[in-house]
């Protein structure tokens, strides 16, 4: 962990309910991060420890505030406010229904910037002092998925599957369990990028692969996560994946001897048999650049999108889009193979989502309007797909908005 200054909160804000709050009333603080929730989540977690070595490196980590357990309703408009009180300049909120409360904010005070991720409306709200950003984790996932691949394949060839872990199909079909959060575009993209890095893997050794995808309605709910898993499991998923927050989905897989591809940090420790890897967005480099326009007071992009190679300029930090290190239970040749398509992904002689490698109900498609404008009405109005055939993934905006159901995905709402 990196140095960070906490004093206790006010009454006043404490009657708030914003309890995760951290203020020092003799500074002026320069950066403030908005969490969903705090250190327990994953998701979270990865936020914090980003913004914090990001002020390290830059050597503003006594001008750092963070604000943790904030719900995605007024409250967060509330923390946003609180923090321009205590003369923040710059303000990042973690979640994506917090982004109505951040405009809100960024309305109010235009003299101070307001970050979020993963929000969709920057580049239609003309709110100047408002900005988006996210990044290409659609490729870390990806790559995620060609571990998983790999094990899966392992598995199949040392005769480990039992009858459920396969599909009843003309071609041996390997079957996936993936928890899902909620149905939206970030979570579709997600998932099918993982998908599709797995099935490259086994379409290469004459297998194949389906996966099923429940949702548990929240981000960050132990118990969901954890029922989902198992439910998933007992459906015959032969390996599990997820977006969502919590342990729940790696300890289900820990306790069932199931291998866990996890995300936004490496659950090594808590699932030592059962690990492979995880995929996560390196926020660090992000945060060096909103920092440092700030305090420049040069321009902040309206959408900001970091790939594999948008690395940190003070760290040894390679990318935006980044794994962990491998666990025990990862199939041997991983390593090697995620060397190679990682290396393909970046010289652009790979992409995740060429629509020759999957189709929908049957077919290829070569057009998709993408909901890329946001407008509350969920109608597509941006063409997604190039003459090439890629789907153009954060092209047009920042944040996912692959929202399409491809052959060999089931969605099957909560797991019960």
């Amino acid at each position: 962990m990196k140095k960070f200054a906490t004093v206790a909160l006010s009454a006043v804000l404490a009657a708030t309910g914003l309890a995760g709050l951290t203020a020092c009333s003799d500074r002026t603080y320069t950066i403030g991060l908005i969490c969903l929730h705090g250190d327990s989540s994953t998701y979270d977690k990865n936020f914090i420890d980003a913004m914090r070595e990001a002020c390290e490196n830059l050597g503003v980590s006594d001008q750092l505030t963070i604000v943790t357990d904030v719900p995605e309703g007024n409250e967060c408009y509330e923390a946003a406010r609180d923090l321009v009180d205590q003369g923040c300049q710059v303000i990042f909120a973690d979640s994506f229904g917090h982004e109505q409360y951040m405009l809100k904010a960024a309305r109010e005070f235009p003299d101070v910037e307001f970050c979020h991720a993963t929000g969709t409306q920057a580049h239609t709200s003309e709110v100047a002092n408002y900005h988006n950003a996210f990044a290409s984790i659609y490729e870390g996932r990806y790559l995620a998925g060609v571990a998983a691949g790999m094990k899966l394949l392992e598995m199949h060839e040392a005769g480990e599957l039992e009858d459920n872990n396969y599909t009843d199909t003309s071609k041996t079909t390997i079957k996936m369990g993936y928890v899902g959060a909620f149905p939206y575009a970030e979570v579709i993209s997600g998932y099918t990028s993982f998908f599709l890095g797995a099935q490259s893997v086994l379409q290469e050794n004459e297998l194949d692969v389906t996966m099923e995808v429940s949702y548990t309605s929240s981000w960050y709910d132990i118990d969901a996560e954890r029922d989902t898993a198992i439910a998933l499991i007992n459906r015959g998923a032969a390996l599990i994946s997820q977006h969502a927050d919590s342990m729940g989905a790696p300890s289900a897989c820990e306790d069932k001897g199931v291998p866990n591809v996890s995300y936004n940090g490496s659950t090594a420790t808590d699932c030592p048999n059962t690990y492979i890897i995880s995929s996560r967005v390196n926020w660090v480099p992000y945060f060096e650049y909103m920092i440092r326009q700030t305090l420049d007071n040069a321009e902040i992009d309206t959408d900001w999108c970091g790939g594999l190679g948008t690395g940190s300029e003070y760290t040894d930090t390679t990318g935006s889009v980044v794994l962990t290190e491998l666990g025990s239970a990862a199939a041997e040749g991983t390593e090697a193979k995620l060397n190679e398509v990682r290396a393909k992904l970046q010289k652009g002689e790979l992409e995740v989502f060429d629509t020759s490698k999957f189709t929908v109900k049957g077919e290829h498609i070569t057009s998709y309007l993408a909901d890329v404008d946001d407008a509350g009405d969920y109608v597509g109005e941006t063409e997604a797909i190039n003459a090439e055939g890629i789907f153009e993934e954060s092209k047009y905006r920042s944040a996912p908005y692959f929202n399409i159901i491809i052959d060999g995905i089931t969605e099957y709402g909560v797991a019960e």
